[in-house]
Parts: structure tokens; C-alpha cells; sequence
């Protein structure tokens, strides 16, 4: 079973590769992975002009992943009015978007839904009952007429 600690020190490994970490020292040094990021950032704005990316993203915990990295980042996740809920944009600069914040998002989600999802079942198992597969697939009935 992953712990939270298991999880943040998983966090912290996806976010030092993302900085471009080149020794095991600076994969450790978590925090100034997020600097080195935001350095990254800095760096497309000058050289770049932002465009409006919208992602959809259905999963509320993904949602909440995504907008808190844009959010660490500085940039301004937003939607206008009468959006959808699961529609999030975010101006910024396409290469840092799309080669830093995207693949980020991507590989930490799968982490954390994996956490989220192996929590679920143990309390589902633990509290309610032991068997947490599927549902049975059985074969239709048969139709009256055919």
C-alpha cells in the first residue's frame, strides 16, 4: 500500500525530471526543481507570445491536480462564463505548456489517480465487502419473437 509519504516523495521525482535535474543531489532537491520550472517559464514568456490552451478535463481530482500546477507555475487558470466546470484554459507560452506543464500534469495524474483508486478499493474492501472486481457479464436474455 503506497502512503502519503510514498506519494510525495513520488511527486517530487516526477517534478525534478521535469526541471531538467542532472544529479541524484538536485532530483532530491525538490524545490528548486519548482524554481528551475518557473525560471523555464520566465524565460518562453520572454520569447514567446502566450496563446489560450483549453483543456477538458472530467476527473475532479485531476481538475484540482491541473489547476494547482498552473496556479505553482504563476500562470492563471480561468473559463468564462457558462462553461463547463470540467473546462479549464490558461494563456502561456506553447513550449513551456506543451513540453513542461502538460506532460507534468500527465504523469503526476496517473500517480495520483492510482493512489486515489487503491485507497477507494481498500476502504470499499475493508468497510463494505471483500469482493471489489466487476460486475458479472452474463448473456442477454432472449427476446420473445426472435
Amino acid at each position: 500500500m503506497t502512503t502519503d509519504q510514498d506519494l510525495r516523495d513520488k511527486l517530487r521525482k516526477i517534478e525534478a525530471l521535469f526541471a531538467g535535474a542532472a544529479t541524484p543531489g538536485e532530483k532530491a532537491a525538490a524545490g528548486a526543481a519548482a524554481d528551475r520550472l518557473r525560471a523555464r517559464l520566465r524565460e518562453a514568456v520572454e520569447s514567446e507570445l502566450p496563446v489560450e490552451f483549453k483543456f477538458s478535463l472530467q476527473d475532479p481530482w485531476g481538475r484540482s491536480l491541473f489547476v494547482a500546477l498552473c496556479r505553482r507555475y504563476g500562470l492563471r487558470p480561468y473559463r468564462y462564463r457558462r462553461m463547463h466546470r470540467q473546462t479549464v484554459l490558461v494563456k502561456g507560452p506553447p513550449s513551456f505548456i506543451d513540453g513542461v506543464l502538460w506532460p507534468e500534469f500527465e504523469e503526476l495524474d496517473v500517480v495520483l489517480s492510482g493512489y486515489l483508486a487503491e485507497i477507494t478499493e481498500r476502504l470499499i474492501r475493508e468497510a463494505i465487502h471483500g469482493e471489489t472486481g466487476e460486475a458479472d457479464e452474463v448473456p442477454e436474455t432472449p427476446r420473445i419473437g426472435r
